[in-house]
Parts: structure tokens; sequence; C-alpha cells
């Protein structure tokens, strides 16, 4: 079990990204940087004034079309993406679908070494487990670090998430649980049951269903 929290943090500005990973990190694990939410063009600033803390950061550049903020062209999101592996941060968060569109992305990642972490949401349901179940091992032929995110209408349709925790290949690192009120228990759970860390916001939820830095550093402590 792993109570470890990983800081969602979505900044237009640099410096603000900057000083809130400072504040992140001095109590939270690991951070993730949404970097979509930023304009591309200030991306190369921020990477360079974060660059001594990406060794602790999940850096992300989440499309429209994948339920973030980056709307400019997929060629030069690529770049951006290939941009950030050159830092060497401790996860680099890809989408499966980029993965299996993107072979030049695919083979640069792999000769530069880069951490990967193939993700895949379902921002409007729960699949049945037996999809799920053939997603997981979809993406672990990709790379040992994976994240599967659903929404949650119900509690069984969290637990159907869970449930990917059985099937897990062997020396893979899995992140799965369900967005949603009906799916919040699920990111405290999943710490439970392997993930190597929750997201949490610093406030403000970033994605639906989020817990607090806070909140989740209480119910740890309820838990020892």
């Amino acid at each position: 079990m792993a109570n470890k929290t990983c800081v969602t943090i979505a900044e237009s500005s640099p410096a603000k990204l900057r000083s809130l990973l400072t504040k992140a990190l001095k109590r939270s694990d690991y951070a993730e940087l949404r970097f979509d939410f930023m304009n591309p063009i200030k991306v190369p600033l921020a990477l360079h004034l974060v660059r001594k803390d990406l060794k602790r950061c999940i850096c992300t550049l989440r499309p429209k079309s994948e339920g973030g903020k980056f709307s400019a062209n997929e060629k030069n999101r690529i770049s951006i993406l290939k941009l950030i592996a050159e830092y060497n941060p401790h996860l680099l968060d890809v989408e499966f679908n980029t993965i299996i569109k993107n072979n030049d992305l695919r083979q640069y990642l792999k000769r530069t070494k880069t951490n990967l972490l193939v993700s895949w949401h379902d921002f409007k349901k729960t699949p049945d487990e037996n999809l799920l179940k053939k997603k997981l091992n979809q993406m672990s032929k990709f790379s040992k670090n994976i994240k599967i995110v659903t929404t949650a209408k119900t509690i069984g349709d969290a637990m159907k998430v869970l449930s990917l925790y059985r099937n897990l290949p062997k020396n893979h690192n899995l992140i799965a649980f369900a967005m949603g009120d009906s799916g919040r228990m699920s990111r405290i759970l999943c710490t439970q049951f392997g993930s190597p860390y929750t997201y949490v916001s610093l406030g403000k939820p970033i994605a639906p269903g989020q817990f607090s830095l806070d909140e989740v550093k209480s119910i740890f402590k309820l838990k020892k």
C-alpha cells in the first residue's frame, strides 16, 4: 500500500506554476504539471523554471479531444511532448490513443528512455469489466506504467475499475480510479490496492470528485 499523493497543478503562468510546485512538493510526494492549461509558447520557459524538480513530476499535455485544454494542432503538441521528454520527468503522461497512432513519437520516447505513463479516460461512463481488462492488456504492451480513469454513475462502476488491480500484468504499475461523486472513494482505495499515488488538488478540484491534499492527508492519518 502506498499512501502517496500527486498534486495536480494547472496554471497558465510559468512563474505561478513554479511557485505552486514548490509549495506542493513540500507536502506531497509528486506533482502533476498540466502544461495544456498554458499557452504552448510558454512551455519551454516553464520547463526551464521547474527543471530541478521534474524528477518528482508527472507531465501532461492533454488535448481537448481527451478532456484537456490543448487546442493547437497535433503536430505542435507532439513536438512539445518530445521537448518535455528531453527534461526526463518522473513520468510523461501520453494518451493511449496518441501512442497507438504515432509511431514516430513512440520510437522517440523509446530512444530517449522516457518513463512513459500511458493513459486512457472515459469521461461519460464506466465500460464493462471485460472491456476494461482488454484495455489494460493493450496498454501494458507500451509501458509498465498505466493509468485508466472512468466516470462512475454508481458505486458499482467504481468497483469495476478497482477490479483491474486483480488483473495487473507482472511488474506493472497501475493508477486506476473513477471520477465523479460515485467514484470518489476509489481515489483513496486505489492506493490500498497498488496505485503508486492518488491525484489531489491544492484547493479547488481540477477533475470531478478530486480530493484536496488536506483531505487526503487527513484520511491517510486515520488509516494509521
